[in-house]
């Protein structure tokens, strides 16, 4: 197991979010409407889309929201033509950022894109210029205070195929491959694990940067403009919140 500041990361990011009203609805269609595209829109043959529609239904996400996300996001949508879409670029300070978006006029969507970036201190770039510092993982965080036995945790995190196990302190995160994720998920549930901070299929950056103060406010207020565009699925970067400006972060 190895330590680092990733929960610093994902907990700064969740509470943004979660500060702003429907980010629970608007989150949960995200990422199940990136599940229909990664695995096809039947529940019965992807198990991550079964994850998040349960989701959705446990935090009363209409039905007809859940459905419409799955036909826009498999090109079934009547009447309507989506493209699904990548965008690359960089933020304040350096930040690399890969985004997913799923769009019915590209024209409107990267003119949005684009001026989050400007504005905010970064600029779009050509495609290929980030995409490749980024890896797609399955990753599964639980509060250490509710994990008895960190060992047993590890035997059954390995006996499911996890790629790592980390222990940053409060938080013990696993990393799976993307194709391992709802099996071990699934694993952990039935072993008692419910309450996770963080379970979801991710791209994560093989190399990171830690801006300072300044850069890392102006990335968190761009990171909030991408995220509440409903054509922008997903918003991926290498910012890595250093135990310094998270602690300023913080006091704010």
């Amino acid at each position: 197991m190895a330590g680092h500041s990733k929960w610093a990361n994902i907990k700064h990011r969740k509470s943004a979010q979660d500060a702003r009203k429907g980010v629970v609805f608007t989150g949960l269609i995200k990422k199940l409407a990136a599940a229909a595209r990664r695995g096809g829109g039947d529940p019965s043959m992807n198990a991550e889309l079964r994850i998040y529609i349960d989701k959705a239904k446990e935090a009363n996400v209409p039905k007809d929201n859940v459905e419409r996300a799955i036909l826009r996001a498999t090109g079934q949508l009547p009447g309507q033509s989506f493209e699904n879409l990548t965008y690359e670029g960089y933020g304040a300070g350096g930040v690399a950022y890969l985004l997913e978006v799923s769009t019915d006029n590209r024209n409107r969507t990267v003119a949005d894109v684009r001026h989050a970036f400007n504005k905010h201190g970064g600029n779009l770039g050509q495609d290929g210029c980030v995409a490749w510092m980024f890896k797609t993982h399955g990753v599964l965080s639980l509060d250490a205070a509710c994990v008895p036995d960190a060992d047993a945790l590890m035997e059954l995190a390995l006996e499911h195929g996890a790629e790592e196990l980390e222990d940053e302190g409060s938080v013990y995160t696993i990393t799976t491959a993307p194709e391992a994720f709802a099996a071990m998920r699934g694993a952990l549930v039935a072993a008692g694990y419910t309450d996770f901070l963080a379970d979801e299929i991710t791209k994560e950056a093989e190399t990171s940067t830690s801006p300072d103060l300044a850069a890392v406010q102006a990335n968190l207020r761009m990171i909030e403009v991408l995220e509440d565009n409903d054509d922008v699925e997903a918003v991926y970067h290498n910012m890595d919140i250093s135990d310094e400006v998270a602690e300023a972060l913080e006091e704010e």
